[in-house]
């Protein structure tokens, strides 16, 4: 199991909210109205279609908890749990109309994020040989910034930049503007305070060495081949930190990582990891369904 990595409502809460607000529209689930009793209480569990890591639990309970306080969100497996089919992950109970109105919202979150969470536990399982380290990018979906690079931290991979004023990053098209690497650097350096970190993506082992003859903390190695890569680093080493980074692929992963970078970068664990298909059943027989079902010895840890 991954050590779950603490994401606060007060950042969650906008994001739910305004989910809810979308799939509600202006008069709220009216196939429930019309079906449902408004007194009727239920029982549900989330279950888990096929494998994976769980992330964004407290996201769903908090999809539930917005639509109707009384509904309990009960964990039956951990955030970062490794699930396969038909494992009980969580059990559901209280009014009927706010279950139902809660349902895909709470979904959408859930499948989304552990989708992000099992792809990046994939990288990092298929690099583990290795001493490079996966992070994401800004690359997001807009808006659910802070829950795909939480969910990226549930799968054991580590956040790149929030934002635009995390760090200098000089990127292609600033170097083309700035009329070069060198102008783009000093420039940098002349205007930044000194707690800002200053990284330069390169193309080339020209620009490189031209980088680091400027003192720049760390180098984004772009679309290298893995040869060029080796050079990359080893010209590199010990003058700043390197991240690779362009249509890195699991598969290619583990190539990428033995040229010895420190950091791989990859857009596609946010921007086109598959959701995880987990769904939200109402158990016939009540809870006893759900704890029935629970295997205490399942295997937590599996990548």
């Amino acid at each position: 199991m991954r050590r779950p990595t603490f994401l606060p409502d007060i950042v969650v809460e906008p994001l739910v909210r305004s989910a809810l607000l979308e799939d509600l529209g202006r008069a709220g689930d009216v196939t429930t109205a019309a079906v449902i009793p408004w007194d009727l209480v239920a029982e549900a569990c989330l279950v888990a279609r096929q494998s994976g890591i769980v992330a964004g639990l407290g996201v769903a309970a908090l999809a539930f908890r917005l639509i109707d306080p009384n509904i309990k969100v009960t964990a039956m497996l951990p955030e970062g749990s490794w699930v396969v089919e038909g494992d009980i992950i969580a059990s559901v109970n209280g009014p009927a109309h706010g279950l139902l109105a809660a349902e895909r919202v709470a979904l959408n979150f859930l499948c989304h994020m552990s989708g992000i969470a099992t792809e990046t536990a994939a990288v990092v399982s298929a690099i583990k040989a290795y001493s490079a380290r996966l992070t994401c990018t800004r690359k997001t979906t807009p808006g659910l910034r802070a829950l795909e690079k939480y969910a990226i931290r549930v799968g054991g991979g580590l956040n790149h930049r929030f934002g635009l004023d995390d760090a200098v990053l000089i990127k292609d098209n600033h170097i083309v503007l700035a009329g070069g690497v060198r102008p783009a650097i000093e420039r940098a350096r002349a205007s930044v305070s000194h707690m800002m970190k200053i990284a330069i993506e390169v193309d080339t082992v020209e620009q490189l060495a031209q980088a680091l003859t400027l003192g720049v903390d760390s180098v984004l190695l772009d679309n290298m081949g893995t040869a060029v890569l080796e050079e990359a680093v080893r010209l590199a080493r010990g003058r700043a930190i390197t991240e690779a980074s362009g249509r890195i692929t699991r598969t290619s992963a583990p190539k990428v990582a033995a040229t010895g970078v420190d950091y791989m970068s990859m857009g596609w664990l946010t921007h086109s990891a598959p959701v995880l298909d987990i769904g939200l059943d109402i158990a016939d027989d009540g809870l006893s369904r759900c704890y029935a079902q629970r295997n205490p010895e399942r295997d937590m840890c599996k990548p």
